[in-house]
């Protein structure tokens, strides 16, 4: 797998239409992805000693966080929406390479900041809601 650049990882909502359309999060210096994965011990006296997992088993999950600098976009104000309302949307990431992952996500955390001399910046936090597809 080639290097790929940390510019073309972005985040986008959808608009809530039938079929989804995708806005760029504006504003994101930084995104962070990760995959969590809930393992289930099957472990027995029969183990040797060793701890066995149950394969496929568990809770999986995705988090995504993201870091940048407030542009007032529209997709920035959906997000802030689905903040405010607890509103589960449509999220999708995308790679360089042309790769997405889409689901349903939680906006579990939004943070404004601002210094008297310098821009106005905001942090967030999504958590999936059901599966994520990769493709």
């Amino acid at each position: 797998m080639a290097a790929e650049k940390g510019s073309a990882f972005l985040l986008k909502v959808g608009n809530g239409g039938s079929p989804i359309s995708y806005a760029t999060i504006a504003g994101l210096r930084t995104t962070q992805l990760s995959v969590n994965g809930e393992a289930v011990a099957i472990t027995s006296k029969d183990s040797g000693g060793w701890r066995e997992l149950l394969s496929g088993a568990g809770v999986r999950s995705v988090s995504v966080s993201g870091a940048g600098v407030f542009t007032g976009s529209v997709a920035e104000n959906r997000v802030k929406t689905n903040a405010l309302s607890g509103v589960i949307d449509d999220y999708r990431l995308s790679f360089e390479s042309g790769e997405t992952m889409t689901g349903r996500f939680l906006v579990t955390r939004l943070d404004y900041a601002g210094d008297y001399n310098g821009e106005r910046s905001y942090t967030l936090s999504l958590e999936s809601s059901g599966a994520v597809v990769s493709a």
